[in-house]
């Protein structure tokens, strides 16, 4: 079964108005099918998916997520922008809504973490172009480092396509 890539990911949430909001104002997803009250399905700036992201209500009385702290389950969702200048506005609207929890320089992978109003992480990322991998690039992937997002842009520039050549066709 070779996977080709992630369709869509479903989170159940406390109050589905408050996430929605949450995920269109701050990351720019929309509504695609609404069920008031109950769940809402949204889809990514840019995409031409069904629906990448499905909220489902479960009511304020539900417990934060253990995971990773006392039970297995999922760490975080990772989505990735195509330059770092999207990175860069992101940041900005991440900070905004106060919901910015990180920032890390995976060498390859430049990385913004944060927690949506049920504290459910997720990361948005700009991934390095195949061929602005060189092996010293390589080499500190290992390493995770505060991102320095200006000076990576001033690096690679604002407008550079990231992922081409690694998750997007070359």
């Amino acid at each position: 079964m070779p996977v080709q890539r992630l369709n869509h990911a479903v989170l159940y949430v406390r109050d589905v108005e408050r996430s929605h909001a949450f995920y269109r104002d701050v990351l720019g997803f929309r509504a695609k099918v609404e069920i008031p009250g109950r769940a809402v399905f949204l889809q990514a700036e840019g995409s031409t998916n069904d629906h990448d992201l499905g909220l489902f209500a479960i009511g304020a009385g539900a417990g934060p997520s253990q995971a990773g702290r006392a039970t297995v389950g999922l760490y975080h969702l990772a989505w990735e922008v195509d330059t770092l200048a999207e990175l860069s506005r992101i940041r900005g609207a991440l900070l905004e809504a106060d919901a910015l929890v990180g920032a890390s320089d995976h060498a390859t992978t430049k990385a913004l973490y944060a927690a949506d109003p049920d504290g459910i992480e997720f990361e948005v990322s700009w991934l390095l172009p195949a061929d602005l991998i060189t092996p010293d690039v390589e080499a500190q992937g290992a390493t995770t480092r505060p991102l320095d997002l200006e000076r990576e842009i001033e690096r690679y520039g604002a407008h550079t396509r990231g992922g081409v050549g690694v998750s997007v066709p070359a």
